[in-house]
Parts: structure tokens; C-alpha cells; sequence
């Protein structure tokens, strides 16, 4: 979830990274107004993207360790979600059951949060642009990380058109062939809904049905 990625952020200390709206926060439970839009993402994601495997399928790429929340995001690069049938991301547990998804639009041509499918505005989150990659070394081992564009690019990279020799560069990888996947997450707003059920609201950071394994959070 991108909550969930806000702990990311954390994580890999961002300069710039997400900032939360000024205005007073609101409950995680939808208004009146927002709770078409939460019941019918619900109902079609959950019949579309029930697993991982079904995310995957559809051209979902794993590019995160399971978060505090409980977590694993998988992303599809497709940034700017025209209708609520196609998030950018989708989240899953550690046995790959859906738990919620991300929706998003490009702050470039879009420099005021969001006012669309009923949802308040106060709901989008602001995130800056950074990069992500996953690499896999010669044990087969899996390795999620980021770096921010101001690295990236120090180190040759154009985060437009990111590639693998940068993170070489920076000592992310030992060598090109272990970068499985690299790429620019832009500059955008940010919208997470739980499709699981969630009593404390489908807008709300955690779920408390929803619980973390142990090594959550570890090995970012």
C-alpha cells in the first residue's frame, strides 16, 4: 500500500520524500459521498485481482518487501489511473491474497490534489519522484530497494530513462546482470483503499484483521 510506502520512505531517508496533506486528517472510514467508489473497487478488484498470481498475470511487477501494514506492492507502471478500474498498484499478503490497491495521477498537468470519484481531495498523498529496482544475485536471491533521482543521476543515470549501470555506479548492485528491474516512480498523488474489509475504515493506514509476519519490514 503507499501508506506503506511512506514507511518506505523512511526507510531510505528521500530528501523531499512524501509529505502529508496540511489539512486536519480524516477518519479512514469513507463519507457518504465516497462509499460508491470504495464498494465498487472492492467488489471489481477482488474479482479481477484476487491473487498475486492474477496481478502478475495482468502486468503487475512485485517491487517491494512485505511493509509493517502486512503489505507486498506490485506496480504496473502505468501511472496515471484514468478510472477506477485501473489502479497503478496492487498490495498483497505474504500468501498472495489481495489487500488493497493504489491510485494515481501525474502531478505534472496536475499540481492541485485530485477531486474525482467522489473521494475528498484531503486523501491524496503527495509523493516526489525516485527510483526503485529489484535485483537477484547469482543464489537467486531477491533484493527490493530505492534511491533517490539526486543520487541516481550523480551517478550518470538519467531517471527518465533509468538503466543498471548507475546502481553499479552507487554499490546498489555488484554488477548489471543482477538488476532484474529499474525505474522511475514519478512525481505524483496518491490515493490507498483497503479492498480487504478493514473496521477502521478503507482509507485507514492498518487493518487490524491483517497481520504482519515476522520478518516484515526487514531487508529493505
Amino acid at each position: 500500500m503507499f501508506k506503506r510506502v511512506l514507511a518506505l520512505f523512511t526507510l531510505c531517508a528521500f530528501a523531499g520524500g512524501a509529505t502529508a496533506y496540511a489539512a486536519a486528517k480524516l477518519s479512514g472510514k469513507p463519507t457518504a459521498a465516497e462509499t460508491p467508489f470504495v464498494q465498487s473497487i472492492q467488489k471489481d478488484l477482488m474479482t479481477r485481482f484476487p491473487t498475486a498470481k492474477d496481478a502478475a498475470a495482468a502486468g503487475y511487477t512485485r517491487y517491494t518487501n512485505e511493509d509493517d501494514t502486512g503489505a507486498i506492492s506490485y506496480v504496473n507502471l502505468a501511472w496515471s489511473s484514468a478510472d477506477p478500474q485501473h489502479p497503478s498498484q496492487l498490495w498483497y499478503d505474504v500468501n498472495g491474497n489481495l489487500l488493497g490497491a493504489d491510485f494515481s495521477v501525474l502531478q505534472k498537468g496536475s499540481p492541485t490534489r485530485p477531486s474525482i470519484w467522489g473521494v475528498s481531495p484531503q486523501r491524496w498523498d503527495d509523493f516526489s519522484a525516485h527510483i526503485h529496482y529489484v535485483l537477484k544475485d547469482a543464489s537467486g536471491k531477491v533484493t527490493y530497494g530505492a534511491t533517490s533521482v539526486k543520487k541516481y543521476t550523480a551517478a550518470g543515470g538519467n531517471a527518465d530513462s533509468p538503466t543498471a549501470a548507475p546502481l553499479v555506479q552507487l554499490g546498489k548492485a555488484k554488477n548489471a546482470a543482477e538488476v532484474q528491474t529499474v525505474f522511475l516512480f514519478p512525481k505524483l498523488w496518491d490515493l490507498i483503499v483497503w479492498v480487504k474489509p478493514n473496521p477502521d475504515g478503507a482509507f485507514a493506514d492498518k487493518n487490524p484483521l491483517v497481520h504482519p509476519s515476522p520478518t516484515a519490514e526487514k531487508g529493505m
